[in-house]
């Protein structure tokens, strides 16, 4: 089988679990709770979207002092506090740290994330990350995010779009960003879907975590600059 049809058979295989699985938990209407580790550029644009969504946002620092004018800025959705705090609060959590802090998360944080929907956007980068980097990406970044949080349902998300594009192309026109996707777990892959579209993005399921890896930086299918149409034009001609 060709690595086109595996991932078209993954991809089938997700959404008929889906739809034969129990109903979701987290309907359209629902406004969920979303714990954000590390709020940086990446963490503070998707807090400003999704609290404008009417999602709740629990942003987290080492130094959660820092992150009240942010707080103030998002009104009553939001509030601040350790990561231990936000990773307690979501039932959706976003990862999103410089990946040498990766194994600390997950020492610290992993038992609290057991069991819950964790979107990965955290790249690794040998300049900033040492050793990490070449262990990260010889499994695939997602594969090795799912290794240092166990029990953690991954969906690897965001992390091939510029800052600046997440914080101010949200809703493009005349077609919006697309954001990909990889995940092993159909419902954290169906709700991942939602917040990137929440967010405002067009969400495209790449396939399993495995396929991560070619989304990973430098990678051919890490962009962040195409339409849902243009990004799957992409896939077909790389996988």
């Amino acid at each position: 089988m060709t690595t086109t049809l595996r991932r078209l058979a993954t991809i089938l295989t997700l959404a008929l679990a889906a739809l034969l699985g129990a109903s979701p938990s987290y309907a359209q209407s629902d406004s969920l709770r979303i714990g954000i580790i590390g709020t940086g550029n990446i963490g503070g644009a998707l807090a400003r979207h999704w609290a404008n969504a009417g999602h709740e946002v629990f942003v987290s620092s080492r130094h959660p002092e820092e992150l009240q004018a942010l707080v103030d800025e998002l009104g009553p959705r939001a509030q601040a506090g350790l990561p231990a705090d936000a990773a307690a609060f979501g039932d959706i959590i976003l990862v999103s740290v410089p990946y040498s802090a990766m194994p600390q998360v997950g020492a610290e944080l992993a038992p609290a994330m057991a069991g819950k929907v964790v979107l990965d956007t955290s790249n690794p980068v040998a300049r900033r990350d040492g050793a990490i980097t070449e262990f990260a990406l010889g499994l695939g970044s997602g594969v090795a995010t799912a290794q240092f949080l166990p029990g953690a349902r991954i969906v690897r998300a965001y992390n091939c779009i510029p800052a600046a594009s997440l914080a101010g192309q949200a809703n493009r026109q005349p077609a919006r960003i697309a954001i990909p996707l990889a995940g092993d777990d159909a419902e954290a892959l169906e709700i991942a879907q939602r917040l990137v579209s929440d967010s405002g993005f067009d969400p495209v399921v790449v396939g399993p975590l495995e396929v991560a890896r070619h989304f990973d930086l430098g990678q051919p299918l890490a962009r962040g600059d195409l339409s849902a149409a243009e990004y799957r034009a992409l896939i077909d001609e790389v996988l």
